[in-house]
């Protein structure tokens, strides 16, 4: 895509929501690679959470080759079926600021909400430095109508200190109930 493109807009034909195949594992680890922000997983661990966990996560597809420009990976809490836990949010540099995230977003919910008729909350965490996630789910919450309350959740000090840099807290966001 080019400057000369035209904008890119969640409806534009082009765009495609779906679920990820295990075919989606690669591009997704190179968008989170290239996002500069997100711990990367390995590509492995990508894989198998397109074979997995395919149900409740999305991607982001663009033009006629079914490029992977976004995606969300995301749960249901096995331990609370009424929550949709958010793993990872990311969308490559061509599709960025033109909605796709908050589409994903709303499409990994709606679908385990489909699924699961307990759904009624959305989780994520996120580093305090992440003003970006902070927006991206302010408006979920926002467009749905439903509370955001934010707590600590993982201090510094559970992440290994021995991986090169220490690794910032993560709050816990979670959104709801969210109205049916």
């Amino acid at each position: 895509m080019s400057d000369a493109d035209p904008p890119l807009e969640p409806a534009d034909r082009s765009l495609r929501l779906d679920h990820p195949t295990v075919d989606d594992g690669a591009a997704m680890w190179r968008i989170a690679r290239d996002s500069a922000v997100l711990d990367v997983n390995s590509p492995y661990a990508y894989l198998l959470w397109c074979r997995d966990f395919a149900a409740t996560s999305a991607v982001a597809r663009l033009g006629d080759d079914d490029t992977v420009v976004g995606f969300v990976t995301g749960y249901v809490r096995p331990d609370d079926r009424t929550v949709v836990m958010v793993w990872q949010v990311a969308v490559d540099a061509v599709a960025r600021g033109h909605g796709v995230a908050g589409a994903l977003l709303d499409r990994v919910y709606d679908d385990a909400r489909r699924r699961e008729v307990a759904v009624a909350y959305l989780e994520t965490t996120i580093t305090d430095d992440n003003a970006a996630s902070r927006a991206l789910f302010a408006s979920f919450a926002e467009r749905h109508g439903a509370a955001l309350v934010t707590s600590p959740l993982f201090d510094a000090s559970r992440f290994p200190a021995d991986t090169g840099e220490q690794h910032a807290a993560e709050d816990l966001h979670r959104i709801g109930p969210i109205p049916s």
